[in-house]
């Protein structure tokens, strides 16, 4: 059962009326609702796609002035890859990746720990694991959103929602409305910020909820730029190879991935020795820039590589302002939705990235959210706060199994402490090969589609996990073949009788 069900919700919406309105409300048909999407990161963008397959009209507020793609590498499996193909988005994701079968270990020696690969699971899977620049990612999905449909410099500094809709105002005074509100504003989410806050003040808050992010580990990340072929030829490799080395005598441990182009993703993670060093880089460093990394890139610019370089190599041959540093956090809100605002992604739960999964289950939020509005039987509050909460039960449990997961795979890639160590050997080395493959199959049979579209082809053995319908698309596809038999027992005038 989860947490969040066990609470009497509280529901009573603000009456007074909307202040300070600057933007008129959108015209409603009274079915179909307009969405309105904080953040325009991945998870607020593969939403808007989605949103638009449906139907429903949205718009995306962005705090930032402009597009900044920062981050390095990302992948995705099984658990998306069929939405991808479901959007016409998949050929072309797969020119910007690689696929991925190989990881090796190292400690900061050279000596191999361990290899790991795909080989053993890759038919029963059906796709491929596939590396890329997350830029490259990032570009791909904006350019299926329509430019007109994103606007800049949008700081959300309220929200106020009442039984007629829901309203954001703005730092640069404007005010915008709609029928529903998705905060896909990340891990410091404004939206979850000012939602949390008018819990709070009614008391139905959960304690869990109150607390921070946990802050265990910071990471430095880039892309180089496109290198030269005969001095790395690391990167003329046709999949992705994936070499993370462990440092001894050190808190870091350092990954790179060739990706197409030429280039190399570059990942140096370091383990934070306490809570009180954490919120002291925090305040330190409040907001990063190529400044604040100059600390971190010293301390990692001599650390070997097993291609031969050294990371401050690959560090030099990337932009600077391309070179990015954030903490790596983790967090499970219970409380995804209230009224007529929701979260997605990073704002309702932030996972470490050593499984690499939060760009996936961010994805899955926005697959699952779009069938839910897909459904929406009315606009009335009832309909959409019950609309809202069957998102959260859909995905609540497998995104607290992707955290656990995640968690433990800091373990074996981050760890440095000795009892981290023990740990990692054991994973590597006792655990039988039959059972690590028996965890990656269980892993990828849940792979949701969008229920309101073709399901992509089945691919693999895996049995997937069964997934709610939409009643809605049923239904159409039922009226749609009584049409289409009906039309066939009309006779065809012949060309005579014409």
């Amino acid at each position: 059962m989860n947490p969040h069900r066990a609470r009497k919700p509280v529901d009573e919406f603000d009456d007074s009326p909307i202040k300070h309105p600057s933007q008129l409300p959108k015209k409603s048909d009274g079915k179909t609702p307009h969405v309105m999407i904080v953040g325009a990161g991945i998870g607020g963008l593969f939403l808007a796609i989605l949103l638009d397959k449906a139907g429903i009209p949205y718009e995306i507020y962005e705090r930032s002035p402009e597009v900044r793609p920062l981050g390095s590498v990302m992948a995705l499996n099984s658990n998306i890859l069929g939405v991808l193909e479901q959007l016409d988005i998949y050929e072309d994701f797969k020119k910007i990746s690689l696929p991925s079968k190989v990881f090796n270990l190292f400690y900061g020696d050279m000596k191999k720990i361990a290899t790991l690969n795909t080989n053993d699971v890759e038919e029963a899977v059906g796709y491929d694991y596939r590396l890329f620049a997350r830029p490259d990612f990032y570009a791909l999905l904006q350019s299926r959103v329509p430019a007109e449909k994103i606007h800049f410099n949008k700081k959300v500094l309220s929200m106020q929602q009442n039984k007629e809709g829901v309203m954001i105002r703005c730092a640069d005074g404007t005010t915008y409305h709609g029928d529903i509100l998705v905060g896909a504003d990340g891990a410091y989410s404004a939206v979850r910020q000012h939602l949390y806050r008018t819990l709070k003040d009614q008391g139905v808050l959960p304690e869990s909820d109150k607390k921070d992010l946990s802050k265990g580990y910071i990471c430095l990340v880039g892309v180089t730029c496109g290198l030269d072929p005969i001095k790395y030829p690391y990167v003329t490799n046709v999949d992705s190879v994936q070499h993370s080395v462990i440092g001894k005598g050190t808190r870091y441990t350092w990954t790179i991935f060739n990706v197409p182009g030429n280039r190399i993703c570059w990942v140096a993670v370091a383990q934070l020795a306490t809570l009180a060093e954490a919120e002291l880089l925090k305040f330190r460093n409040s907001e990063w820039g190529p400044e604040s990394n100059a600390e971190m890139i010293a301390e990692c610019k001599d650390f070997k590589l097993p291609i031969g370089t050294t990371l401050g190599d690959l560090i030099d041959q990337t932009p600077k302002d391309k070179i990015s540093r954030v903490f790596l956090e983790e967090k499970l809100f219970e409380t995804w939705s209230h009224n007529r605002t929701v979260l997605i992604g990073d704002a309702a739960h932030k996972l470490l990235p050593s499984a690499g999964q939060g760009a996936v289950c961010a994805m899955q939020d926005a697959v699952i959210l779009a069938g839910c509005l897909y459904d929406l039987p009315s606009l009335s509050p009832d309909s959409i706060r019950a609309a809202l909460q069957d998102y959260q039960d859909q995905r609540y449990s497998h995104v607290k199994e992707q955290f656990g997961i995640s968690k433990t795979n800091a373990i074996f890639l981050y760890g440095q402490t000795l009892s981290e160590r023990l740990i990692r050997y054991a994973a590597f080395n006792l655990i039988p090969k039959a059972i690590k493959n028996k965890q990656s199959l269980r892993g990828a049979a849940y792979r949701p589609q969008v229920t309101f579209l073709p399901r992509a082809p089945k691919r693999g053995t895996v049995k997937e996990v069964p997934q709610k319908p939409s009643v809605r698309y049923a239904r159409e596809q039922e009226e749609s073949k009584k049409t289409a038999a009906v039309e066939a027992t009309v006779p065809v005038p012949s060309a005579e009788a014409v």
